[in-house]
């Protein structure tokens, strides 16, 4: 676990019993949901069509707390799902689906929320709802600057905020959104859907915080504009999302846009990624260098011995 997490963990109260139901808790960020929620005390249910933890944590402590279940939230019915779904206090969606199919772009992050949010407000105990939805300016890329069939996506991220509030009764202040940019973390790249290492990931974000990229990304538009945006760690969008679920203050829930909102909502200081990195680079440099001074001369000292011994 990297510092900005142990930050948010140590800033929630103990002793919580709240029923979440993690809608996607099998996935990259659903199943960092499920391991802070463990951490924080509360009942967790996974809903997932795997049923079962990722390969990144199967073997990990707190899996054993969670009830991994599986569901097909496109294909269920209402009964069979409501029957997965029962009654929670709180639900997490991080279900989504990318591509370049518009029907699948809107069942997957339209079709499929819409049931799990419809489900778990069946249950008739629903007091908070939090959903991973996507950052206004990537929103704003749709009309001009992405292909057609990346609309679906849009509408199907709208389709499933709508039925995240309807669930809580169409009260706006019980709903959280957490809208980021580009997501990274764990430890390793991959393509589909496309994602980079935390220590990577950590080092753009810290970059793209600096004020010339800043300016720049205020300035420029589109996607130019996206992508000078710092992107933001799972670990923070997941801390958010539970932060969100636990909150029994009454207070209005916010919508976090962007990597800046979600990391201060969540509690996380700023990243040193770069910074680490450009530390470890001097530490190796350092070392090197100590190296150098003793095996270089030994060397040059070894090759003039030998031409000495060649001309003899």
């Amino acid at each position: 676990m990297n510092l900005k997490t142990v930050v948010f963990l140590a800033g929630l109260s103990q002793g919580w019993s709240l029923s979440v139901t993690v809608f996607g808790g099998s996935g990259f960020c659903g199943s960092r949901v499920c391991k802070f929620l463990v951490e924080k005390g509360a009942t967790v249910s996974s809903i997932s069509k795997s049923g079962t933890a990722p390969k990144w944590c199967n073997n990990e402590e707190w899996t054993k707390q969670v009830d991994w279940k599986s569901a097909d939230l496109l294909s269920s019915s209402d009964e069979a799902l409501d029957a997965v779904v029962g009654a929670p206090e709180a639900v997490i969606s991080c279900v989504g689906a990318i591509g370049t199919d518009p029907s699948i772009l809107l069942k997957g992050n339209g079709d499929a929320n819409k049931a799990a949010f419809a489900s778990a407000m069946r249950g008739g105990k629903l007091q908070r709802a939090a959903y991973v939805s996507v950052s206004s300016e990537v929103d704003a890329c749709k009309e001009n600057w992405l292909p057609e069939f990346f609309k679906s996506y849009f509408e199907g991220k709208i389709v499933a905020e709508t039925a995240a509030i309807d669930s809580v009764g169409g009260d706006t202040s019980k709903v959280c959104f957490v809208k980021p940019t580009f997501i990274y973390g764990g430890d390793s790249f991959g393509i589909n859907p496309p994602r980079v290492n935390f220590e990577y990931g950590a080092g753009v974000e810290e970059l793209l915080f600096l004020p010339p990229f800043k300016i720049a990304a205020d300035l420029t538009p589109g996607l130019i504009k996206v992508a000078l945006r710092p992107p933001v760690c799972v670990d923070s969008v997941a801390a958010a999302c539970v932060k969100a679920a636990l909150d029994d203050s009454g207070a209005d829930l916010p919508t976090l846009d962007g990597t800046e909102a979600i990391n201060t909502y969540s509690g996380q200081p700023k990243s040193t990624g770069l910074t680490d990195a450009l530390t470890w680079s001097k530490e190796k440099l350092t070392e090197f260098y100590g190296w150098a001074k003793v095996e270089v001369p030994k060397a040059i000292d070894t090759v003039q011995q030998k031409n000495e011994e060649t001309k003899k």
